[in-house]
């Protein structure tokens, strides 16, 4: 009986890791799905989030009044923030179940295989992510880049965001 508990165990807690890994595979820029209520778990709405993202890079772009110079290092910069098509945060529910569906039946040395490939496509765009932020960084001005460093994460750097602010407020 305790042969069969231990590796039992174990694959239960990776198939939760699995699960959890595969809710958590966001983009840098999104993040973990942000509380909006409705019937998805209080998911926001992919097309929503869209709009969003668009009118802070928009402002940001407005703020950082760039030169004609650095239109195109921003324009690169762009580019290389777009999440990667089939990224798990645009995948639909059925999609994200069928997905959960083949996870469950890989044994567990599969299931880690899988989760270790995810996590390398991941790492992989992050880094992408972070060579195009440099580059354009090192293309702005000092007062560009203090601009860029108060706005580029949609204000939220150093004050927990509005939902901090909130929780401080009331807490």
């Amino acid at each position: 009986m305790k042969s069969i508990l231990k590796p039992l165990l174990l694959s239960m807690a990776l198939a939760g890791a699995s699960a959890s890994m595969v809710a958590v595979a966001q983009t840098p820029e999104m993040g973990m799905m942000a509380h909006a209520g409705g019937k998805d778990h209080g998911r926001m709405d992919p097309a929503r989030m869209q709009q969003k993202i668009a009118a802070h890079k928009a402002e940001l772009k407005a703020k950082l009044t760039l030169t004609g110079a650095q239109e195109d290092a921003w324009t690169q910069y762009v580019a290389a923030m777009q999440p990667p098509a089939g990224a798990g945060m645009h995948m639909g529910r059925e999609d994200r179940q069928k997905m959960h569906e083949e996870l469950k039946t890989l044994t567990t040395p599969q299931r880690i295989e899988r989760m270790n490939t995810m996590k390398a496509q991941r790492d992989t765009q992050m880094g992408k992510r972070h060579d195009a932020t440099l580059a354009f960084y090192g293309t702005l001005s000092a007062e560009q880049q203090q601009v860029f460093d108060a706005n580029a994460m949609g204000g939220h750097q150093g004050r927990g965001g509005e939902r901090g602010d909130k929780q401080r407020k009331h807490g």
